[in-house]
């Protein structure tokens, strides 16, 4: 995937890096009118798009690019609101969409109570994270970090800071509530499982952070042998079966709500008269289409689960507000999982700027609701034409080799030829996301 006027993923000639980048320790470069996302849609919403770009578009601007430097603005003029309608008449949500920078989702304790950045503050930001690019933790020869690090700043790049300190709007501190009492119990298992795993690793036994609340034993853990407590979403130091790796690593994504990530977000929203197609191209090939009913009609019945939930949607004015309901008990977001209630609000603030506000609430899970804000910048669709297939493990061969490799280990081992395998941490792969800091 290939960011606007950026490189995520792709090392190039070294040429000038463009502004809305931070220079890492090797130099990116793409053009300007290379820019790719994927627009994958199912084969009624392929019509859906010809008939859309056959209409024509109200907008009569040409797009360019924001600065994206600060949060949009908050509405538009009476008559630039009139311009951006459908042919039938709805607000015009419709383009590629993506957050030309960085803000984290909760707000790091150093700021505590600082909504927003100083320009000071994100140029010295932006430099420390230029500086993170540029680490090579698999110098460290002959640990597990070496053998098992895989990506480093060959494959990413950090978008620049972004003017508010996190996302979250709601709380005021821009943190996510505290959880129930029953949801730390929930975590306190997973994190206790997961620990188990690792006690017999170097992770465990330097200390790293990765180990924090755990303890080195040189002897693996009987609880190899035993299921997760619920249904696993997350990475594991075991290789017995798909369900030990993660939703990634499956090519699951992880679903609604979606907030993006270092390696890249973009949506593509595709309106009709009662009904709106979203694909959004996140990760590394884990894009995914998302079809909303905008008709009044009522949601599902409570026995019927999907990955994505079940959106129903109004408007509201100008507003497109979207409720999420029925999502799959093997989904999870923050340990929120079929619980999981969602309110959306996509507003267009411009002609190149949408809105998105959505309310979070899981009772069993958080102790109040939460609200997160997004401004989007939208792209070209011209430089974005052009569709390319999603890939996520390299052809589907990466989760296949993942569980073959444990086995050979655990053949090597039983034929005294290598290590315990429970001994090895699985988990490291070499990511430098670790280290940022806005994390």
């Amino acid at each position: 995937m290939v960011w606007p006027e950026t490189c995520v993923g792709v090392r190039l000639s070294a040429k000038k890096l463009p502004s809305n980048r931070i220079r890492g320790h090797r130099k990116y470069h793409c053009k300007a009118k290379e820019v790719i996302t994927r627009e994958k849609f199912s084969g009624s919403m392929i019509s859906v798009a010809i008939a859309a770009a056959a209409a024509g578009a109200v907008i009569s601007a040409p797009i360019t690019r924001a600065s994206a430097q600060a949060p949009a603005a908050s509405g538009m003029t009476t008559t630039a609101s009139a311009l951006l309608k459908t042919p039938w008449g709805e607000p015009d949500l419709q383009g590629i969409w993506t957050d030309e920078t960085t803000t984290p989702l909760q707000r790091p304790a150093r700021y505590a109570n600082q909504a927003v950045f100083t320009e000071a503050e994100r140029a010295e930001l932006d430099r420390v994270r230029s500086e993170v690019l540029g680490r090579e933790r698999r110098a460290e020869r002959g640990t597990e970090r070496d053998v098992s690090g895989s990506y480093n700043n060959v494959f990413v790049s950090f978008k620049r800071t972004g003017a508010r300190t996190s996302l979250i709007v709601d709380p005021p501190n821009g943190r996510i509530p505290p959880l129930t009492p029953d949801a730390q119990k929930v975590a306190s298992a997973e994190r206790e499982f997961r620990l188990a795993l690792l006690q017999s690793t170097e992770t465990c036994k330097n200390k790293e952070p990765a180990c924090s609340g755990g303890k080195y034993e040189p002897t693996r853990s009987s609880r190899f042998a035993e299921l997760p407590p619920r249904y696993n979403t997350a990475r594991m130091n075991r290789n017995d079966g798909p369900e030990d790796s993660s939703l990634a690593e499956r090519c699951l994504t992880g679903g609604l709500p979606e907030f993006g990530g270092p390696t890249g977000s973009f949506r593509r929203i595709v309106q009709t008269p009662g009904g709106i197609s979203i694909f959004y191209d996140v990760g590394q090939g884990q894009g995914w289409q998302r079809n909303i009913v905008v008709d009044g009609s009522p949601h599902l019945p409570a026995n019927i689960r999907q990955w994505y939930g079940d959106s129903r949607g109004h408007w509201d004015g100008d507003t497109l507000v979207l409720d999420v309901t029925n999502f799959s008990p093997k989904t999870d977001f923050q340990g929120s999982r079929e619980n999981l209630h969602l309110v959306e609000r996509w507003t267009r603030t411009g002609p190149s700027t949408l809105e998105y506000e959505v309310t979070i609430e899981d009772p069993t899970v958080w102790t109040k609701a939460w609200t997160v804000k997004e401004e989007f910048t939208r792209q070209s669709d011209r430089d974005n034409r052009l569709y390319t297939e999603p890939r996520c493990v390299e052809g589907n061969y990466g989760l296949p080799g993942i569980i073959h490799g444990r086995r050979m280990e655990e053949r090597a081992f039983a034929e005294g030829r290598g290590p315990d395998p429970a001994t090895r941490d699985a988990m490291k792969d070499g990511f430098i996301f670790d280290d940022e800091p806005l994390r």
